[in-house]
């Protein structure tokens, strides 16, 4: 783990023993591709909004072609400001067995951001509607779908911390889009995930955005000690650093 992501973390992520350090953001967008502001209009929000430290986590897979351009934006706002600036991909789990729809070029990462946005099943990608269809037609049970989401999670940061350090975006959020509560998930389960996270030395993310993980899961990862971000996974600069949910914690 480097001496950045050392800091980084020192500075925000926590377990059971303090609050969430809330002058971090750990997920934030920009135009390169989710997101609709250049790195230094984000940059100068998260300087307004009184930030310590800021992580870029843009959305990347096999064909993107502007990580050296976002990657060396990133590194020019270094320079025009203290905060400490991270560059990281966010990246999709699109296989059963982990794999990740990875950039060509990780060289220029300090981080993967991991997230399943569908949940791959067999040799398909279910997304949040086909997985309620399932549901609904009795093809799949609410136990079933917990229990997929998390092994793919588990295998999806497993291999992406073979490359760079990994941090968990919006972890099981995909349950709450199937409408799935996520009691669902048993305490084993959870314990699966926690231990893949402290094996792995993964950082969870809790979003603002997408309000993800819920209370309980929080605090059982923090229960067990997996080091947890605040990450406002902002869209426009205007909501980076901006927190209503993450004040519960």
């Amino acid at each position: 783990m480097g001496a950045e992501r050392e800091a980084v973390i020192g500075g925000g992520a926590v377990g059971t023993a303090s609050a969430l350090d809330l002058t971090v953001d750990a997920h934030v967008h920009t135009g390169f591709a989710a997101g609709r502001d250049a790195v230094g209009v984000v940059v100068s929000a998260a300087d307004r909004a009184g930030l310590t430290a800021l992580t870029f986590a843009d959305q990347a897979g096999p064909d993107t072609t502007w990580l050296t351009a976002y990657a060396d934006a990133v590194r020019r706002a270094r320079h025009r400001t203290e905060l400490r600036l991270r560059v990281a991909a966010e990246v999709e789990v699109v296989r059963p067995d982990g794999w990740l729809a990875l950039p060509p070029d990780l060289t220029q990462l300090d981080t993967l951001s991991v997230a399943v946005s569908a949940l791959p099943f067999g040799d398909e990608l279910l997304d949040a509607r086909e997985i309620r269809s399932r549901l609904t037609a009795g093809q799949v049970t609410a136990e079933q779908v917990a229990e997929a989401l998390v092994l793919v999670t588990v295998r999806g940061i497993e291999r992406a911390s073979r490359y760079v350090p990994s941090q968990l975006a919006r972890p099981l959020a995909l349950l709450t889009q199937a409408g799935i509560d996520d009691t669902v998930i048993s305490p084993a389960l959870v314990g699966e995930l926690t231990a893949a996270c402290r094996t792995t030395g993964t950082v969870v993310e809790i979003s603002e955005a997408w309000r993800s993980p819920s209370v309980r899961l929080v605090e059982m990862l923090r229960d067990a000690g997996v080091p947890v971000l605040p990450a406002s996974d902002a869209r426009y600069a205007a909501e980076v650093g901006r927190w209503q949910y993450l004040r519960r914690f």
